[in-house]
Formats: structure tokens, C-alpha cells, sequence
């Protein structure tokens, strides 16, 4: 009996003894996997500050990104990546790899906005009205530095990574065009990520469920009859109809949405009459609506819908509403996917360490990531670039916006790791489908 206790005990060692030599093979392995994708990032830096202050530079909106285009496809050539263009006009989508499931994809959007920079510094946005202050310049250069990564480990890919550089996020739905023209090929899953003023360089932050809100406009108009301001009773007023409109838009997210639902009404413009005398013949206001799930925001909108109708019809004045949806379409909630979260938390962790992987925070803003999160599963997640030295601290759609370059190399990094992780550990799945 006291062999048998023995052998048992010396069996039981021996296994302790074997998982944690291969636990310190696995660390080491880690390691050595985490050095040698930062190390080759490090090395791009310089490429990856040239090509960001280039396309900052030369902003261009949504649809007419065609320099920027022009500037990825040349650096493509020169790295020898195969490319499919033009997707939705400007876009491109470039495949590494052994072109065979399973499939990744990554996406970067490539559009400026319509501002006016106020940072003075050597590479200053030479246009003038616009300004990349959303940092889509950094996330297509972030994926551009994970394009020459990955081409650089292509023999290594246990699948296929699909490169999207879309036009358009700002406002164009760019995202909805380029599935529309076949973007996403056979992809099961995708990754994007957005600069983060709030987290400081060289961390990230991760919100599994729903993140980004649905967002539409909308712009209304109340007519009634106009007149002179001393006779009301011979005009119908539709100031007095706007205004109870307004006031009655104020309860549709604090007593008819459930207040653990985030839901945002702002009416944000008003224009009516043009002398102190006169009542007008028609009153116009708009505004957003947003809803962290896309089904609430269908309802917010139908809701919005009835009560300006209803208040305008009370008033004796018509109304009509124009939901922007041909100039503005609406975007989906933005919901990460639950088990791509587990996989960018281990990649995250694995390249930053557990300390740079926080937890970050919903916000009512939109993004039309969301349109592939519709076909596929997705994930969002947010890239640290606050460094106060070097004055990367405003927030987006500022026009003090600036960037700490040093994300650069890091977000590159990311984005390899993301794509070659995930392609290494879903092959064995597509073996089981096959067999």
C-alpha cells in the first residue's frame, strides 16, 4: 500500500513537474513572439511618421479620399501585396496570405473632416476647412505598418488576413458600401481600432457588448400661417407648435425609455421668422438621435415622428419630418462580440502587458463599424494615445487634436498580432469542418 502511495505521489510530481516546464516553454515562447513583433514595428517607426504626416497633411472627406488611396496603393506595390480596387470608390482591400479559410479581416477608415486646423506644428493640414482630427490618418498608417508585418510573415498565416482601407466612416456609412461591393469576401471575423485621447500611449482599452451607439438626424418642419405679431388670433403660429414639440421630445428618453437603456435626444438647431413684428408662415429645427441598440433607435425615431406630428396637429399647423436618411444614413449599434473580446484581451495582454488592458467605457458616439458587426462578428476597440508632453491630449473632432506618433508602431503591432493569433488558433476549426 505505501508503494502504491508513493508511485501515486511520484506520479502526481512528475505531472506538476511537466505543466510547469511547459507553462515556462509557453512564457518564454510568449515573450520571444512579443519582442519580435515589437521589435520589427519599432524598426517601420520612422516609415510609419512619414507616411502618417503625409496623409495628415492632405486631408481629404469622405468619397474624395483619392490621394490617400493613391498613397496606400503605391506603398502596397512597393511592399508586393495584392490588392483589389476601387471598392466603394476609393477603397481598397488588400489580401496576405495563403488565400484559404479561415479568413480575418482588418479595417481602417481613411476620411478627414471638415475643419480647420488650429495646431501650429511642421505638418500642419495644408487644406484649408480640413483637418484630420478623428486620427484616421494614424489608423490606416497603423494598418499599412500591419500589412508590411504581416507580408513579412505570410509563410507563418494559417489562413487568410483581408486589409480593408475604407472611405467614408464620417457621416458616408463608407462601411455599408464596401460590403455592398464585396469587402469582406469570406471573412468570419473582423477587428478595428479607434485612437483614444483618454488612455495614455501604449494601452488599450476593451468594452465587450454594446459600445458605440445608433445614430440618425433628423429635421423637422411646422407650418402654420404667418402674420402680424398684433394679431395672433388671425395667424396660426407655428413658433408656439415648434416649441411645445420640442418641450414634448424631452419625455421620449426620460419617461418612455428605460433609464438602464442609454438613449440621447438632442434637438441642436432651430430657424424661424426673421423680424420682431412678424409671426412666421413655418418654423424648422433638427437634431441627433442615438441609442446604444439599434433597435431602440427605431422605436426613438417613430416615436419622434408621432410627437411632432401630433403637437404640430394641435397647433393647427402641418408638419413634416425628413430623417436625413439619403444625406445622413443611420448607423447601427456598435456591439463587440463576446469571444473576440476573450481573443483581443489575450492579444492585448500578451503585447502590453495585463496592466495596459483596461476596461473602457461606452460612449454615445457612432461608428459604421457597425455594418459588418451586422454580417459578421466584430470587435471595436480603443488605442491609448494620451501623452501630455507632447500635447496629445484633446479630444477628437478638436481642432487642437494631435497625436502621440509613438501609437504608431504599437497599433501595427496590434493589428498583426490580432489577425495572425486568431488565424493560428480558428485553423483547427475549419479541419473539423472539412472532416
Amino acid at each position: 500500500m505505501a508503494a502504491i502511495t508513493t508511485w501515486i505521489a511520484h506520479v502526481f510530481l512528475s505531472v506538476l513537474f511537466s505543466l510547469a516546464y511547459l507553462s515556462v516553454i509557453r512564457g518564454r515562447l510568449d515573450q520571444d513572439y512579443r519582442d519580435q513583433l515589437l521589435s520589427s514595428a519599432q524598426k517601420d517607426k520612422d516609415w510609419l511618421v512619414s507616411i502618417r504626416r503625409q496623409i495628415h497633411e492632405n486631408p481629404e472627406l469622405c468619397f474624395q479620399e483619392h490621394n490617400t488611396s493613391a498613397l496606400i496603393r503605391q506603398q502596397l506595390d512597393q511592399i508586393g501585396i495584392p490588392y483589389s480596387y476601387p471598392i466603394a470608390g476609393t477603397g481598397i482591400v488588400a489580401q496576405i496570405g495563403s488565400g484559404s479559410k479561415p479568413v480575418v479581416a482588418l479595417r481602417a477608415d481613411m476620411d478627414a473632416l471638415p475643419l480647420q486646423e488650429l495646431v501650429e506644428w511642421e505638418h500642419k493640414s495644408k487644406i484649408d476647412g480640413k483637418m484630420h482630427a478623428c486620427g484616421h490618418d494614424a489608423h490606416t498608417t497603423m494598418l499599412l505598418g500591419a500589412a508590411k508585418l504581416l507580408n513579412q510573415r505570410k509563410d507563418r498565416l494559417k489562413g487568410t488576413a483581408r486589409l480593408l482601407f475604407q472611405p467614408a466612416e464620417e457621416g458616408g456609412a463608407g462601411a455599408s458600401h464596401m460590403i455592398r461591393e464585396g469587402a469582406l469576401g469570406d471573412a468570419e471575423a473582423i477587428f478595428g481600432m479607434h485612437i483614444d485621447n483618454g488612455s495614455p500611449t501604449g494601452s488599450i482599452t476593451l468594452v465587450p457588448g454594446p459600445v458605440l451607439a445608433a445614430t440618425c438626424f433628423f429635421e423637422a418642419k411646422i407650418e402654420g400661417v404667418g402674420g402680424h405679431a398684433a394679431g395672433p388670433h388671425s395667424t396660426v403660429d407655428p413658433i408656439v407648435a415648434a416649441s411645445f414639440a420640442i418641450l414634448a421630445l424631452q419625455q421620449l428618453t426620460s419617461r418612455e425609455a428605460d433609464p438602464l437603456h442609454s438613449q440621447v435626444l438632442s434637438v441642436t438647431l432651430i430657424r424661424g421668422g426673421s423680424a420682431f413684428n412678424t409671426i412666421p408662415p413655418y418654423v424648422e429645427f433638427g437634431g441627433t438621435l442615438r441609442s446604444l441598440t439599434t433597435d431602440g433607435l427605431h422605436k426613438l425615431q417613430q416615436r419622434l415622428k408621432e410627437v411632432i406630428k401630433g403637437q404640430a396637429a394641435v397647433h393647427r399647423c402641418n408638419a413634416s419630418i425628413d430623417m436625413k436618411e439619403e444625406e445622413f444614413p443611420p448607423y447601427p449599434a456598435v456591439f463587440n462580440d463576446d469571444s473576440l473580446h476573450q481573443h483581443v484581451q489575450k492579444v492585448g495582454r500578451l503585447l502590453l502587458g495585463p496592466e495596459n488592458v483596461k476596461v473602457g467605457k461606452k460612449v454615445m458616439a457612432g461608428e459604421d463599424f457597425s455594418f459588418y458587426q451586422e454580417l459578421i462578428p466584430g470587435f471595436m476597440l480603443s488605442i491609448g494615445i494620451r501623452n501630455e508632453g507632447v500635447g496629445s491630449i484633446h479630444p477628437p473632432h478638436s481642432p487642437y487634436f494631435f497625436i502621440d506618433e509613438d501609437a504608431l508602431p504599437i497599433g501595427a503591432a496590434l493589428y498583426t498580432a490580432l489577425a495572425e493569433l486568431y488565424l493560428n488558433e480558428n485553423e483547427h476549426s475549419i479541419l473539423h469542418q472539412i472532416f
